[in-house]
């Protein structure tokens, strides 16, 4: 009798595993108990083991345990029969189990009856397997080595002699099983059987050869349970279609491809999405499983995608013509835009990826696409003039997904920049403020470029355009108020502004004068109004009148600044000539003088006008006139007195007080130091100041702020007849104070002689390039002559005009007609 039994076992397993995403087949139970095959007690042959089992994991580590039932094993000894415990495993069916060796060793006490056993046969439970499904295999036999008692003893398993072979209609059961399953899952009602007893059915028939009969009989099948079918027989049959393919196609076949049932469930799918798309709440979850179940019959795009792009394309269509009539253009291109985002999600929880682009593309069409021109025309404006960034960031992220939005919105932006602009320059009402009009739009556009159209280029080139177009409908008007504009700002009494910051607008200025093409009328006036500012120290900043200067000759070459430089030459070397006159002459009496010499070429054109001045003056002027010729001889000087200004020191009754002057000014109020009253005649008979000239300056000093001379009657302007006096009871809260003169406004008439010295100017440039082309060319005919004028020519030239230059030219014989053709040009050398 044994008492005690250890055995040891490897075992070499291998595992069953389900590929990811496929429904696994049911657990197998927590454990079941081996039973010992039956067999006739009597019979010493062999008995049926057990089914393969697998031992659990938790167990595997350990020598398993021993039941404490005693159980009935068979010696094929001649006449004894011993007693021993039956060796009791927690298992559990799996898939295969093969037993690579399998080694027991006993340890043998000695007992009992039997002493003759040299050799004995032991059958083991689990040796061989006894399916659930009634196969059997046969074991082959297992014998122990000769050994004394006590010594060790080896167990040796020898492989199968025959292939096992199947029962009876085995093959017609496992089939009606199967069959049952199958029906049972389709039915949503429980299976009878374990699916791993399924499994393994399915596998023994594959072993046994039976998978194509297998195949055949298969209609509809649960893929888990048919797996070892789909991973052996059909993998080897490259023309069969997986177990599970077969299985879509059935379905898709028998079900789906019905018409009525197809219909029914797109109606289903479309009302669900039509209601969601009007605000209802709807499960996502069952639209998605849906269309899911569409994608995997392969029958999406046909049955359900065009059906639903149609009623998206019908929807949107008629929501776009009803939103564009009842909302405003800011709250239609939100509504657009959120509903973009509401088809992008839909794409993503629910619908299949191949829909977003034609999804997409249908809600841009007709909720933009068929409304571009009317947004635009409807709401464009409104936007821009209020500076709605946002709305505009909106509207240009919309236009860029249709195909020509951008083209539409650039036409438009331009359109509006045109008439926006020709508001501020046509209007002559506007004069004094279109400058500065012109800098807040041209900043206001480049914001708007920047920030809402992504800096794009197009619009860019399309924003110069436009103000090129617009800037020089009124010609050479706003070249003259750019130029009045710079000098406003580059004055003295300017302290509205840093040095940064006047350093910006200037480059603000220089973009605007770009645009023009009357540079040269920009030039006269800026020159004159510089030639002011330096004469009479008006000048805010020598370095921002250097550094306006710089960016002038920077933008339209050296030739435009020379005299403009030579200007600020002038007043530099006379600085240099005061000094040494200075050093040289003992000035008499108590007046200071101080002399700026200008070259003729470069500063603007005075008229002369002689006046009376005091004898001390004439004799300062005879004193410098001789010193500077004696170091330049040859030259000539001519007195401007209209340029010159002077500091008087005053007496009041109030105390003393410093007048900074005009010329004019000064030999007006002169005249009261010989008398207490004066007329206008007097007064003009005694300076010889022009009429004019005369009245303004009275003006100034008896009607302005600073009143110190007294005018009878009272009255803004000065008559005939009209008596002035000194006015001692004159008071300030200044000591220096500045009597604005009124004489250094520019009248029209200046403006008129201004314009026509350009116009003259811009003769001379013509002629100059006609005779230049003639002379380079020889030959030539009329068009391309004009041609050739107008791109040689910076500023805008009339054909009449130039018409009458070629006749002159013509006329002094710089060009003839050709005889044979009149049309022709030929050149006089």
């Amino acid at each position: 009798m044994i008492n005690r039994l250890a055995i040891a076992i490897r075992i070499c397993i291998h595992f069953f595993m389900f590929p990811i995403g496929l429904p696994s087949p049911n657990p197998p139970p927590p454990t079941q108990e081996a039973r010992p095959a039956a067999s006739d007690v009597n019979n010493d042959s062999s008995i049926t083991s057990s089914k393969k089992r697998k031992i659990n994991s938790s167990e595997r580590e350990d020598i398993d345990s021993i039941s404490s039932s005693p159980k009935t094993t068979n010696y094929s000894s001649s006449s004894c029969t011993s007693t021993s415990q039956h060796i009791q495993k927690k298992l559990r069916f799996e898939d295969s189990v093969d037993f690579i060796g399998l080694d027991v060793k006993m340890a043998e006490e000695s007992s009992a009856s039997c002493s003759s056993n040299k050799m004995k046969t032991v059958f083991l439970a689990g040796g061989v397997g006894h399916h659930a499904n009634g196969l059997t295999k046969t074991a082959g036999s297992t014998t122990f080595s000769n050994s004394k008692p006590g010594a060790a003893k080896k167990l040796v398993i020898k492989n199968f002699k025959e292939k096992p072979k199947l029962p009876e209609n085995y093959t017609h059961e496992t089939w009606q099983k199967l069959k049952e399953a199958v029906e049972a899952i389709q039915n949503s009602i429980s299976i009878k059987y374990n699916l791993e007893e399924l499994y393994q059915a399915v596998e023994n028939l594959c072993s046994h050869k039976i998978s194509a009969k297998l195949y055949k009989q298969l209609q509809i099948m649960i893929r888990s349970i048919f797996l070892f079918l789909d991973r052996t027989y059909v993998l080897q049959n490259s023309m069969l279609p997986s177990v599970w393919d077969m299985g879509l196609e059935l379905f898709r076949f028998y079900i789906i491809s019905d018409m009525k049932v197809q219909s029914k469930t797109i109606d289903g799918i479309l009302l669900l999405i039509e209601r969601e798309r009007s605000g209802e709440t709807i499960d996502r979850s069952l639209l998605r499983s849906l269309l899911s179940m569409l994608s995997d019959l392969q029958i999406y795009q046909d049955s359900f995608e065009q059906r639903f792009l149609e009623e998206t394309n019908r929807l949107y269509a008629a929501e776009g013509q009803r939103l564009m009539q009842e909302r405003e253009v800011p709250d239609y291109l939100h509504h657009v835009n959120k509903r973009l985002e509401e088809e992008a999600d839909r794409v993503i929880t629910y619908l299949d990826q191949s829909t977003q682009k034609p999804l997409i593309a249908t809600v841009e069409k007709q909720l933009l696409g068929e409304h571009l021109t009317a947004t635009l025309q409807k709401g464009l404006n409104h936007l821009l003039d209020e500076n709605r960034i946002q709305d505009l960031c909106l509207l240009y992220q919309l236009f860029s997904r249709v195909r020509g939005g951008v083209l539409v919105l650039l036409q438009h932006w331009i359109e509006y920049i045109k008439a926006f602009g020709s508001t501020m320059v046509i209007n002559p009402e506007k004069d004094k403020t279109m400058v500065q009009e012109l800098l807040d739009f041209k900043d206001k556009v480049d914001h708007i470029i920047h920030v809402c159209f992504m800096k794009n280029e197009k619009f860019v080139n399309a924003m110069k355009e436009a103000f090129e177009t617009f800037i020089n409908k009124r010609t050479n008007k706003p070249a003259e108020l750019i130029a009045k504009h710079v000098d406003w700002k580059l004055r003295a009494g300017n302290k509205e502004a840093t040095d940064e910051e006047l350093e910006k607008m200037l480059d603000k200025i220089m973009i605007i004068f770009r645009f023009i093409y009357g540079k040269d009328v920009f030039e006269a006036f800026y020159k004159k109004d510089l030639a002011k500012r330096l004469l009479v120290g008006k000048s805010a900043s020598v370095d921002a009148e250097k550094s306006m200067l710089s960016k002038l000759k920077h933008e339209c070459g050296a030739a435009f600044t020379s005299k403009l430089e030579g200007m600020f030459k002038d007043m530099e070397l006379s600085k240099d000539i005061m000094v040494q006159f200075k050093q040289c002459q003992n000035l008499p009496g108590n007046i200071e003088l101080t002399v700026n010499i200008l070259t003729m070429g470069y500063w603007p054109t005075y008229v002369p006008m002689e006046v009376h001045l005091l004898p001390e003056m004439v004799r300062l002027q005879e004193i410098f006139k001789t010193f500077y010729l004696g170091k330049h001889s040859g030259r000539k000087l001519q007195w401007q007195s209209t340029l010159g200004h002077c500091v008087l020191k005053a007496e009041f009754k109030e105390g003393k007080k410093e007048l900074q002057v005009s010329l004019f000014q000064t030999l007006v109020l002169l005249m009261f130091n010989e008398g207490e009253e004066f007329t206008l005649e007097e007064i003009k008979l005694a300076t010889g100041i022009e009429d004019g000239e005369l009245r303004r300056t009275l003006q100034s000093l008896a009607c302005g702020k600073a009143r110190v001379i007294h005018k009878v009657p009272k009255s803004k302007d000065v008559e005939d007849g009209d008596k002035f006096s000194c006015n001692d009871d004159f008071k300030h809260k200044l000591f220096r104070i500045k009597i604005n003169q009124i004489q250094m406004k520019e009248t029209v008439e200046e403006q008129a002689s201004t314009t026509e010295r350009v116009y003259q100017d811009r003769q001379y440039q013509i002629d100059a390039a006609i005779v230049r082309i003639m002379k380079m060319r020889k030959t030539l005919s009329h068009n391309l002559l004009v041609s050739e004028v107008y791109n040689q020519l910076k500023f805008p030239v009339k054909p009449a005009d130039l018409k009458k230059r070629i006749e002159s030219l013509i006329d002094r014989d710089y060009m003839e007609r050709d005889k044979e053709n009149p049309n022709q040009y030929n050149y006089v050398a």
